[in-house]
């Protein structure tokens, strides 16, 4: 791969999410050589890729590239390449580019969508995990929208004008939340000759509630929002199938006619091979790590964010899927990494959790923050501040801003454009 050869410890990093970033950031001028690999050359801010999928942002608003991260640390590489194996005797990682060798190896892969053995939902659905997919997702709206206003079959256009959304957590309440928006500010301008009354948004969700993570107040409250927005909500319901533009359900006497089938109801760790039996969790697909992110059966292999399942007495299931446990574990490490050479004892990870949080709408969100939970215009605010915060760059920030207040002034979406078309290309980026 062409990485100059050092007399520092080379630590190799699979993956640029959150828990990537955290640490090449934390390891930044230390006497490591840092050599980070992912099929893509940005990261991505995942929590507001239903913003781009739904015209309220462009996808380089949430896009960060890797080599800028890395610009400030002179012993620091990337290279764009699609790892194979991990070959954890010669200590070496087979990729589609060439081989790497490693001293410390850490596994910051995240996770993939689950269809739970559903193939025709596999095969048919659209899901949303990448900006390529979020881009997909926004030209088939569009495109919908468009048809929809030519079409004489009035079955056609019931489901070109149908959104089903399976999964009510966090991204399929948001983006059920921000289709109704579309609907109520953006369909009235743009599509004249269509009525927002034959928009129906059905979100459908396999347990008792809305948000089933966050509090019960939590979810009484994001059920209200949604209802408020016309969102038609189907609980204790699970998606059995989705053909032939027909969305089926463990409820025979309900079924939707639709052509935008949006797939949420949850993810996997996306694991790699060639690591020994023991330390891969198959259920979860998630490797097995110790209290210092150790994978189990390896001293100098890691995992960190949603592809490490660190169990504790806390977390029977371990950490939540976020972005949270990954940053404060990619932290950790860097520190626990530089207490190795020092020939220091680890020390054990200890997750603070902040809190959870969702956005329904214009002025609609719920927080939970331990004991506290609280909804409305303020939650709202919050969790504006916070994903600015978080948002990786200073340009991101100030051009994501000006979007949320120009949408917020003007009750517009500003990036509904079709850049490629994806009903024609039968586009389908994978995970």
């Amino acid at each position: 791969m062409n990485i100059p050869i050092t007399d520092f410890p080379r630590v190799v990093i699979i993956g640029a999410g959150f828990g990537g970033v955290s640490l090449v950031n934390d390891l930044e001028k230390k006497p490591f050589q840092v050599v980070m690999l992912d099929k893509r050359n940005y990261h991505t801010f995942q929590p507001l890729l239903y913003q781009v999928s739904t015209s309220g942002l462009e996808p380089d608003s949430i896009a960060y590239p890797i080599r800028k991260l890395l610009k400030k640390n002179k012993d620091a590489y990337f290279r764009m390449a699609d790892v194979e194996h991990i070959d954890s005797v010669k200590q070496l990682i087979h990729t589609n580019i060439g081989e790497v060798t490693y001293d410390y190896l850490v596994i910051a892969t995240g996770s993939k969508t689950n269809f739970f053995g559903n193939k025709s939902v596999e095969d048919n659905a659209i899901w949303m995990k990448t900006i390529p997919q979020a881009l997909n997702l926004r030209s088939l709206i569009l495109e919908n929208f468009e048809e929809a206003t030519i079409t004489e079959d009035p079955e056609r256009r019931k489901a070109l004008l149908n959104f089903v959304i399976a999964g009510a957590g966090p991204t399929g309440v948001e983006l059920s939340g921000a289709i109704a928006e579309l609907r109520k500010n953006v369909i009235p301008k743009d599509y004249q000759d269509i009525d927002p009354k034959d928009i129906h948004i059905h979100l459908i969700e396999g347990m008792d509630k809305v948000l089933p993570p966050m509090s019960a107040k939590s979810s009484k409250n994001a059920q209200k929002y949604l209802e408020e927005l016309g969102v038609e909500i189907h609980l204790n319901t699970f998606v059995e199938s989705y053909d032939d533009h027909i969305v089926k359900t463990s409820n025979e006497a309900l079924s939707f006619p639709t052509e935008t089938f949006i797939w949420s109801a949850g993810v996997t760790g996306a694991a790699i091979e060639g690591l020994k039996s023991g330390a891969l969790m198959e259920k979860e697909n998630r490797y097995n790590v110790n209290t210092f992110n150790q994978v189990e059966g390896y001293e100098t292999v890691f995992a960190i964010g949603d592809i490490a399942l660190m169990i504790s007495e806390e977390y029977p299931k371990g950490h939540p899927m976020v972005a949270q446990p990954a940053i404060q574990q990619g932290a950790h490490l860097a520190k626990n990494l530089l207490r190795t050479i020092n020939n220091q004892s680890l020390e054990p990870f200890e997750y603070f959790d902040k809190g959870t949080m969702a956005t329904i709408g214009r002025n609609k969100a719920v927080v939970d923050l331990g004991k506290i939970q609280f909804g409305g215009a303020f939650a709202w605010f919050v969790w504006m501040f916070v994903h600015l915060w978080f948002l990786v760059g200073f340009r991101n920030r100030i051009v994501t801003f000006f979007n949320w207040t120009y949408s917020y002034i003007n009750y517009d979406r500003a990036a509904r454009l079709i850049v490629r078309p994806f009903k024609a290309e039968k586009l389908k980026s994978p995970d």
